[in-house]
């Protein structure tokens, strides 16, 4: 699956694909448990993972498909921790994954919010429609 058919709603937790637009909102069906339900505009903010990054100290950032890349082609020597470990080992890790982060603007929950998406997907086998190129 592509990550830009991966949503991310604000309120919801998990991850989700769209069914259909309907008006004032979406039909999401739920990629853990295959669960539709309506998600409106007014309450929910929606966000592709395609077009969501991770903050560099070069102004720049760094789209989340690299970052799953390299995580997975580090997956043997370097395995991702659990989204619950200790801070210390969250910044260790995106360290080595992405060592031109911005230590000012990404923040611990932004780690585990990524690991808890890559341990997810990785699980379900979601990134196997990834390669385009």
């Amino acid at each position: 699956m592509k990550l830009s058919q991966i949503i991310a709603i604000t309120g919801l937790p998990g991850l989700y694909s769209v069914i259909t637009e309907r008006k004032g909102g979406f039909i999401v069906e739920s990629l853990a448990d295959g669960k539709r339900r309506f998600a409106p505009h007014r309450k929910h903010q929606f966000a592709p993972l395609e077009s969501m990054a991770m903050f560099t100290d070069d102004g720049e950032a760094e789209p989340l498909d690299k970052l799953f890349k390299r995580m997975n082609e580090q997956a043997e020597d370097n395995p991702a921790p659990k989204p619950k470990s200790s801070k210390n080992v969250l910044f260790e890790y995106i360290a080595d994954i992405l060592p031109n982060y911005d230590p000012e603007q990404v923040h611990a929950s932004d780690i585990t919010r990524l690991l808890k998406w890559y341990h997810f997907m990785v699980a379900n086998d979601l990134f196997g429609g990834d390669e385009e190129e």
